[in-house]
């Protein structure tokens, strides 16, 4: 169940929240929303790939 919330979670990064990896945003210069996206897209795909 939980595995599940989480792939349909990642989906829905995927379609919302903006591309950081296509903008080229450099993780030394992000700003602290932008490495909160970062590390929010980690801790879904983390979970569900789990």
């Amino acid at each position: 169940m939980k595995k599940q919330l989480f792939k349909i979670l990642a989906k829905v990064n995927k379609v919302i929240l903006p591309s950081l990896s296509k903008q080229q945003v450099d993780l030394a210069k992000a700003t602290k929303l932008q490495m909160a996206l970062i590390g929010w897209r980690w801790y879904v795909t983390k979970n569900a790939l789990d």
